[in-house]
């Protein structure tokens, strides 16, 4: 029985002054006729009084018959209080019975958070939870944007669900399964998720930039043979074994990059972050399901980005193969880009000692210029000019344009970058300029 206080009335009418579950004391005084004493119990009863006290001795000799019979018929306890008892006694020993349950639940709220602690420091986060699911006596479950990161979550079943802070923008949630009555353990559990999720992602951080520096070496051409081998098996990769690359490009999201958890299908894969890109280097041979899961996820966390991904290869050439591939893929424009044939526009780009970017200011800039100040589309024609093998018609026909305009707008190209899209070799200068203003 929940007890929250003792209340001492002699009013008639006390209910303003009732919260519920108190143990009313009162000598009755006011309670003159049967009729007042009946009322009387009727309004403990309907505000939730625990009991009513009846000290005798000083109105009336006993608890008045009336009272019992109307506490009997509500299912009201009432016992009685002699004179030689003063009510304060009995508050006093309410308040102390108060005090030393609430001393028992916070020494037991304290030995959880202690044991939930200790769970986490010595083992991991499934440990803990596995731990919290005893204290509960039910089942919990953890999602981040609605994957499954611990637990057995059946989304076919009731859940309460709590929201999880880990200071960044990730959507994490507890699950625990109904029916759950709250218990503040679960508070100090999910402080506890939040701050071991975003010590995790500080680490990954950390980590993605130190392969990304590994990764990037091996693109560049400055780590070969043995070296690479070595450095690339100091990350846990296998080089005997074929790997594909997948790569992330979200240019408004590279902080959220550097620390997202991946799926379940690709956490235990190497990543890095290279060139502002995020990529994975995968073991397994079923990439595109785990590109397709990849996409569906980006999409749940809220990151608009573009995924693209290589050929699977052996050894660490192979590697670097499936990089460049990757990176071209991401040329198509779509939200996800199947690997195509290397070419060596893609090489090119790919070069850290060549200036492409550079030279994509150069030849490009002008044009860019024009554009923003007279609201054109010269560089949207020169893209879907040279896409289209140079045909005036096609352009025409794509962008809604006569053919005599395609035709100005060409030697509007040629005239302010200096060089000629019907010339071969100045149409590669700008299909490679053009390329890497893409990319950069």
């Amino acid at each position: 029985m929940v007890i929250t206080w003792g209340a001492v009335t002699e009013l008639l009418d006390p209910s303003q002054f009732l919260t519920g579950r108190e143990i009313v004391l009162t000598t009755g005084v006011r309670q003159k006729t049967k009729a007042a004493q009946r009322q009387f119990v009727h309004i403990l009863a309907a505000n939730d009084a625990v009991a009513l006290g009846f000290g005798t001795g000083l109105e009336h000799d006993s608890v008045p018959q009336a009272t019992v019979d109307a506490a009997r018929e509500v299912g009201l306890p009432v016992f009685e209080v002699p004179y030689q008892i003063p009510f304060a006694a009995i508050t006093r020993l309410i308040a102390e019975a108060l005090n030393s349950d609430h001393l028992k639940r916070v020494e037991s709220l304290l030995k959880s958070h202690q044991k939930l602690a200790q769970t986490l420091l010595s083992s991991d986060l499934d440990s803990m939870l596995e731990e919290l699911e005893r204290m509960l006596g039910t089942q919990v479950a953890l999602t981040l944007h609605g994957e499954v990161i611990s637990g057995d979550y059946d989304p076919a079943r009731s859940w309460h669900e709590r929201p999880v802070a880990t200071g960044l923008r990730d959507k994490c949630t507890l699950h625990i399964a109904e029916p759950y009555v709250h218990q503040q353990v679960v508070d100090y559990a999910q402080s506890l998720i939040g701050l071991e999720l975003a010590n995790k992602s500080r680490l990954r951080a950390s980590q993605r930039h130190a392969n990304g520096q590994v990764l990037e070496d091996l693109a560049g051409g400055a780590l070969v043979g043995a070296d690479a081998a070595g450095r690339l098996g100091a990350l846990g990769l296998n080089t005997q074994r074929e790997h594909s690359v997948i790569l992330v490009q979200a240019p408004s999201q590279i902080e959220r990059l550097q620390t997202l958890p991946l799926p379940s299908d690709l956490s235990s894969q190497v990543s890095a972050i290279i060139d502002g890109r995020l990529a994975i280097i995968v073991a397994h041979g079923k990439v595109q399901l785990s590109v397709k899961h990849l996409d569906e996820y980006l999409l749940a966390a809220g990151i608009p980005a573009r995924v693209g991904y290589g050929g699977r290869y052996p050894n660490t050439t192979g590697i670097r193969w499936s990089y460049f591939e990757a990176l071209e893929s991401l040329r198509h424009g779509e939200r996800v880009n199947e690997p195509t044939k290397l070419s060596l526009t893609s090489l090119l780009l790919a070069a850290h000692d060549v200036p492409l970017q550079d030279l994509a200011i150069e030849v490009l800039g002008p044009l860019q210029e024009f554009d923003a100040s007279h609201d054109s589309d010269l560089l949207l024609t020169l893209s879907e000019y040279l896409n289209r093998d140079g045909s005036v018609g096609a352009v025409a026909e794509s962008m809604g344009l006569h053919r005599n305009t395609v035709r100005y707008r060409i030697q509007q190209i040629s005239d302010l970058s200096g060089y000629d899209p019907n010339v071969t070799s100045d149409r590669v200068q700008l299909w490679i300029a053009l390329s890497a203003l893409e990319l950069g």
